[in-house]
């Protein structure tokens, strides 16, 4: 036997394995039917992926001190202490007066979480030195943290207003806080618009100087005077109590009756000094909702956590707050609900799929007809099923770039299923082999150059998953996703495409009489409104069904004769067409005056 006929009589193994084992495809379409339905339900929803910078912050507050102070005294001492952590990359800091931000950065050979205990024990060395400072009769306490993308920014606000003071909203604030922040899916709750109450003792200075009271004077009285300690057991009838003295004040009245000093049997008062007041904190937030101040609860949301699961639990426990605990005339409305932004994408990339298979099987019928037309419209959903199974047991989450990759992906995963078809089907009207012998033939002479074509459109994604940083980190999801989609399209035309050609394409329709037609309308508009009504999230299923029983109606009385007329006239008029235009381009000289 020759090359060429080698080469012509050459199988794929893996799709004639396919094809002479229908059972067992059969199976594999079901199973990835029910887990690629799951974990597209299952997969959580959220804004932007998860994704963890190696840097580890320290920030650190030592009011009263100017930012040579601050540099002296905290930054570089924690920064000769962390220059010999391994894996370290950079440290950069910045002092400012009353404040210190160290930012510690490491490679990627090291998790987040092994970086920030390593930056934690070493600022814990340092802080437990001689001279690190002390404030308030305790030693600053440094905040060593690091920072996810999907945890920094909230997945909607609360708005509170009314005809009440602040301190009563941000009372209401705070109910719906500790409420929210109960949820499993919630990471914290920020109130903003609303300041926290202080006690401002202004001493007058002259007054300290005339009664010889210094600043000390009154910070030890006051730490003295407001404090509740023990006094030690009482041990009555065989039962010891423990005995303890309450000094801590409840009232900021309280403080003017404090003695400062004592002197010659005169007692000198704190109110004879300073004037006491208890007033909100310097305002550091505002919040607005169409020009009126509103105290705003910002909701964020933990890394890897359904954001709309969180955000129908969050309108639950407003609605519920409305009823039961907040006043009638209080005004509770929610804004920036990033979550149904979300809910919008994913609904987005279900009616781009329905949609692409419409437009698909109405392109594909006037090539090749609608039925076989149809195994084309198959491999669209099969591929997304087989790719959320993939992304959930990768443990991504549907957010932006993945659903962005899922869609770019849409529209690349026919192109295997239309070239395993096409040539198939050339085979069967051409050649007039049988249809598993074509489908065997026909996909072994094309296999290899649809997985070189699947790989070289991948490779070319791939430099957008390597750049270096946080936005590589941040990149690397789209070109993930896409190989999976791409390389789940690959797999669908080599294995259940080949089986589905080999036991049901035909060259030329079958005839659809009307009373099959109905029937077939009957089974797939009834199980559609089924599931279009009381199916929840599977409404875009039977939403696909519907169209289809509607695309068959449409086909036999609308497009059949148009699609024949296009395959017998127009079709072949191109055909003879191109032809010609070849032959004219390839003789004699003519081929310098189109190449060149």
């Amino acid at each position: 036997m020759s090359k060429q006929q080698k080469n012509a009589n050459k199988e794929f193994r893996l799709s004639s394995w396919a094809i002479d084992n229908p059972s067992v495809i059969y199976v594999m379409i079901g199973i990835f039917f029910i887990v690629g339905l799951s974990s597209y339900f299952s997969m959580p929803r959220e804004d932007f992926p998860e994704v963890k910078e190696t840097k580890i912050y320290i920030s650190i507050v030592y009011p009263g001190n100017t930012a040579e102070d601050i540099e002296r005294l905290l930054t570089d001492p924690l920064e000769d202490k962390l220059k010999n952590v391994s894996n370290l990359v950079e440290i950069t800091s910045n002092s400012q007066e009353d404040y210190s931000m160290i930012v510690v950065e490491f490679d990627e050979d090291i998790t987040v979480e092994n970086a920030k205990q390593k930056v934690k024990d070493e600022v814990d060395s340092e802080k437990a030195g001689e001279d690190w400072p002390i404030f308030n009769g305790a030693k600053v306490e440094p905040d060593v943290f690091d920072l996810n993308i999907s945890e920094s920014f909230p997945i909607m606000n609360v708005n509170l207003t009314g005809d009440y003071p602040t301190d009563k909203l941000k009372e209401f604030g705070e109910y719906l806080e500790e409420e929210i922040e109960d949820l499993p899916e919630i990471k914290g709750v920020d109130i903003r618009g609303a300041q926290e109450k202080e006690v401002e003792v202004a001493v007058d200075v002259y007054k300290m100087m005339a009664s010889k009271v210094s600043f000390d004077d009154v910070i030890q009285a006051i730490a003295n005077g407001n404090m509740t300690m023990s006094a030690g057991n009482l041990k009555t009838n065989d039962q010891r109590r423990t005995i303890r003295i309450i000094g801590e004040i409840e009232n900021p009245d309280e403080l003017n009756e404090f003695v400062v000093k004592t002197e010659k049997n005169n007692a000198i008062y704190l109110k004879d000094i300073a004037e006491i007041s208890f007033k909100e904190e310097d305002k550091t937030t505002y919040a607005r909702e169409q020009g009126s101040n509103v105290v705003m609860l910002d909701i964020k949301k933990r890394a890897g956590k359904n954001a709309i699961t969180a955000a129908d639990k969050i309108r639950e426990i407003v609605k519920k707050s409305k009823e039961e605990y907040f006043p009638a005339d209080l005004q509770v409305t929610i804004a920036n609900d990033s979550s149904s932004k979300t809910l919008n994408q994913v609904d987005d990339l279900v009616n781009n799929i329905i949609f692409g298979i419409i437009l698909v099987v109405t392109v594909l019928m006037f090539f090749l007809g609608f039925r076989n037309a149809l195994f084309v419209g198959f491999a669209i959903p099969m591929s997304m099923f087989i790719s959320f199974m993939i992304l959930s047991a990768l443990g991504y989450t549907l957010n932006t770039m993945i659903l962005f990759g899922l869609i770019m992906g849409l529209g690349m995963l026919v192109d295997n299923g239309v070239v395993v078809v096409e040539n198939v089907y050339r085979l069967m009207e051409e050649e007039g082999y049988s249809r598993i012998e074509a489908a065997k033939k026909g996909i072994g002479e094309i296999a290899f150059p649809i997985i070189i074509s699947t790989a070289t459109t991948v490779a070319a994604f791939v430099p957008l998953g390597m750049w270096p940083g946080m936005m590589g980190e941040f990149m690397i999801f789209f070109p993930i996703t896409l190989s999976v989609v791409l390389g789940s399209s690959l797999f669908v035309a080599i294995f259940m495409n080949s089986m589905l050609v080999s036991s049901f394409m035909e060259v030329g329709d079958k005839e659809l009489t009307h009373k099959q037609l109905i029937r077939l309308s009957i089974i797939l508009g009834g199980i559609g409104t089924f599931i279009l009504i009381f199916g929840r999230e599977m409404r875009g299923l039977g939403s696909l069904m519907i169209v289809v029983g509607i695309l068959f109606w449409v086909y036999k009385y609308g497009l059949k004769k148009a699609a024949q007329r296009f395959q017998k006239n127009y079709l072949s008029r191109f055909e003879n067409w191109y032809e010609s235009q070849l032959r004219f381009a390839l003789r004699g000289r003519n081929v310098y005056l189109f190449f060149g």
